[in-house]
């Protein structure tokens, strides 16, 4: 049986951490989640093993919930390196099939959250449109619409989605969403019918949160973020969601800083 909680406040992913001070930026400026790129070949924010490690016990001590963000296509590898990272999610940002996420669920604990990308094209068109059902049924706990652009590019391009193709694909949607692909302080407006779908939980950003002189996380930057994605934004609708897609609230952060999903499995 399926039991639901509101979000208490949208979500704040930062993406592309490399380093300790983007751990501290993003936890200062007020971000949920932290994504940490391993298998994303020729990546600008690619991580060993022991750096994903590193960044993600840093992420939990900071009441960050770090996110392995991921090419790669093999369940057991992937399910490996989730224990040994500790990852509190896996976001598969490459093309992977319904079967490894149904693969991906066996292999992890159920606390785990699975998050899928869904790729959007410019003419509002996503190669993953007729497998949304599938991906669902395998075991997906969130969706994640980002962009892809015209020349194949994937992953951290800082290209924006277009809010009326966005609006075309939410009705397909059978998990709740984040949103990424260029967002910044200033286009939110153009996002409100985006925003107001029960499905919505938050925002995932690479571009916009990094300071433009030094390439990092920038708190300045990531608090504008927050600002203008957070205000006014609907309290999110108390429909079911999975147990694994929590954010937990660390005994050093008040639990109200965190929202949290409750279970549908």
């Amino acid at each position: 049986m399926s039991t639901t909680r509101p979000l208490s406040r949208t979500l704040l992913k930062v993406c592309g951490a490399t380093a300790p001070q983007d751990i501290e930026a993003a936890a200062a400026a007020g971000a949920d989640c932290v994504g940490l790129w391993h298998g994303v070949p020729g990546g600008p924010s690619e991580l060993d093993p022991d750096g994903s490690a590193a960044l993600a016990a840093a992420a939990r001590s900071a009441g960050l919930l770090p996110v392995l963000v991921t090419f790669l296509s093999d369940a057991c590898a992937l399910a490996h390196l989730v224990r040994r990272t500790g990852a509190g999610w896996v976001q598969l940002h490459a093309y992977q099939p319904p079967a490894l996420v149904r693969a991906l669920r066996a292999e992890l604990p159920p606390e785990v959250g699975i998050v899928k990308v869904l790729h959007v094209q410019e003419d509002g068109g996503c190669v993953e449109r007729p497998l949304i059902g599938a991906y669902d049924r395998a075991g997906t706990d969130l969706f994640l619409l980002d962009t892809a652009t015209g020349d194949g590019r994937i992953g951290s391009t800082g290209h924006t989605l277009d809010p009326a193709r966005l609006t075309a694909l939410l009705p397909r949607l059978t998990r709740p969403f984040l949103l990424a692909g260029g967002l910044t302080p200033h286009n939110r407006p153009a996002y409100e019918d985006v925003v107001h779908h029960h499905g919505f939980r938050g925002i995932d950003v690479d571009t916009a949160a990094r300071d433009h002189t030094t390439g990092r996380f920038g708190v300045p930057e990531i608090a504008a973020l927050a600002r203008a994605w957070r205000t006014h934004a609907p309290a999110p609708a108390a429909v079911p969601v999975p147990a694994a897609v929590l954010v937990p609230a660390p005994a050093t952060v008040p639990a109200a800083a965190h929202p949290h999903l409750e279970p549908s499995r």
